[in-house]
């Protein structure tokens, strides 16, 4: 590589740094440069969050490799790049896993052998990350110059310094705090992370950024499994209380004798069975959150005294006299309509108005289009652990049958499919696979369900319009074709905006018009 195509390739991304752009953007173009200047198929942006590298930015890898989450104890390469201080490259014949194995879309078969290649990156001295490239030739980067990927990733780490200072600038010294705090809380190993990136998913963090930092009480309404206690954990991370306990209680598990113990407390001999005195929830959550869970199975009179403490702060144990203070921030949520179940008599109108201070809608799986992958990612990533897999990945009639589905289970029911679906898989091979590929008939999901799906949320293929004998590949391009067209068309042919109502990535958009013949 000459001085001059570096530097032809280097300018217009320092140029990006005194731009206003958004992190999503400044990502996808830094690594648009670095597939123009390195022979790569596939590259990637991780940080590190804990002990685990989280993709930020990827270009020529499955899509749902965003939602992954790559431990760095279980990813030995992963593990060598950060320690090391340059470029590291990893022979053809390396014996360790490669955590993208599967994972590049060029290549529809098991990837045994290929170049790799990546550099940590730092800034203010600590480390932040890696920038990774494969390729899937097994000498594609003999001519790379170390010195010259090196350069890049220092010009990587400025354009990371950007991101994390506009980020900084844009909230008070407080916020600034509380943010950090929820960031502190989604890196938990213990929690899970709310993923996705299309605009239903955004204006639900829009809501949570501004509900968060409140006093309010929160009802989160959504169907069931669309993730209503990651929302409320989320709300919790997000709010200054989120150095103390947030406190959970399912309400439609326990019977209705028990519910208000379990809120209030006991004392001993309050009831039989009650052989010393209990802390209820909303003790064990003073100074923090409570979470109540299915609130719309609580009976009238449990509903009469919870409105008096959350209006008065006081509560008594049962079989108690003696009232105790508590400062407690109470979430809660339902499947149920309130609203409606308060006309027909069976909730409360004070305690319904109560609770629905702040009112926050969760989307239904459905309504946020190729989150469904990332999220799969996630799901992929966790049972590819659990099973001892190198890789566990979706083929492409997979992805495109999870995206036609209309998820009546939403996202729960989306972590129980992979999950079923990678065990029976599994267990059908004849020996031990190292990568483990899904597909369409391993999901079994049923094409009248996707067609219907399909035809409720984009354009139309009718089986008349297609080749006599096309199968179900041909189907899937034919829609693909079908709804990149019409999203073009909308857009005047304009590849990024296209590629942002997609959910896609320009690069890979751009791949995919080429494939589908499309001009």
């Amino acid at each position: 590589m000459t001085p001059k195509v570096l530097l032809d390739a280097l300018i217009p991304l320092i140029a990006d740094l005194s731009r206003d752009l958004n992190e999503r953007e400044r990502y996808r173009r830094l690594l648009d440069a670095l597939r123009a200047l390195f022979p790569c198929d596939a590259a990637a942006l991780l940080r590190l969050q804990g002990g685990t590298l989280v993709p930020l930015a990827i270009d020529g890898l499955s899509h749902d490799t965003l939602g992954r989450r790559f431990k760095v104890d279980a990813h030995p390469r992963l593990r060598i790049l950060l320690e090391s201080t340059a470029p590291t490259r990893f022979p053809a014949d390396s014996p360790l896993p490669d955590p993208y194995d599967g994972l590049v879309q060029a290549h529809a078969g098991v990837l045994e052998v290929h170049d790799c290649m990546g550099c940590a990156i730092a800034v203010g001295g600590r480390p932040w990350g890696v920038l990774t490239l494969d390729a899937l030739g097994a000498d594609r980067f003999d001519g790379v110059d170390p010195a010259s990927l090196q350069a890049f990733a220092g010009l990587a780490a400025a354009t990371v310094n950007v991101v994390e200072r506009i980020g900084m600038l844009s909230a008070s010294g407080e916020q600034e705090r509380l943010r950090a705090e929820a960031y502190r809380i989604a890196a938990d190993q213990r929690r899970r992370d709310l993923l996705g990136q299309s605009p239903a998913h955004q204006r639900l963090m829009d809501e949570i950024r501004l509900a968060g930092p409140s006093s309010m009480t929160v009802l989160i309404g959504g169907e069931t499994g669309v993730g209503k206690e990651l929302v409320a954990n989320a709300i919790h991370a997000a709010s200054p209380r989120a150095g103390k306990p947030m406190i959970s209680l399912n309400c439609a598990a326990l019977p209705e004798t028990l519910v208000e113990s379990e809120l209030f407390g006991h004392v001993r001999g309050a009831f039989s069975g009650a052989v010393g005195e209990r802390r209820g929830k909303f003790e064990l959550a003073h100074g923090g959150t409570l979470f109540l869970d299915e609130v719309g199975e609580l009976s009238l009179a449990v509903q009469a005294k919870l409105l008096r403490v959350l209006q008065s702060g006081q509560l008594q144990r049962v079989g108690s006299d003696r009232e105790h203070k508590v400062d407690v921030r109470l979430i809660a949520a339902t499947n149920r309509d309130l609203a409606e179940e308060v006309r027909a008599g069976r909730y409360r109108a004070d305690f319904y108005h109560r609770l629905s201070m702040y009112p926050l809608a969760v989307p239904p799986l459905r309504e946020r289009g190729h989150d469904v992958l990332l999220i799969s990612g996630f799901f992929l990533e966790e049972n590819r652990a659990r099973l001892g897999l190198l890789s566990l990945r979706l083929s492409g009639d997979a992805q495109a049958a999870l995206l036609r589905y209309p998820w009546p289970g939403n996202v729960r029911e989306l972590e129980h499919l992979i999950g079923r679906c990678a065990l029976r898989t599994l267990a059908r091979q004849t020996a031990h696979p190292r990568i483990l590929t899904l597909t369409a008939a391993d999901l079994g999901l049923g094409d009248a369900a996707a067609l219907e799906a399909a035809s409720a949320t984009g354009p139309a293929v009718s089986a008349s319009a297609l080749p006599a004998g096309a199968g179900l590949r041909d189907a899937v391009e034919a829609y693909e074709r079908s709804l990149i067209a019409d999203s073009l068309a909308r857009h005047g042919n304009n590849l990024a905006a296209a590629a942002r109502e997609l959910g896609l990535d320009r690069a890979n958009l751009s791949r995919m018009v080429k494939r589908l013949g499309l001009k």
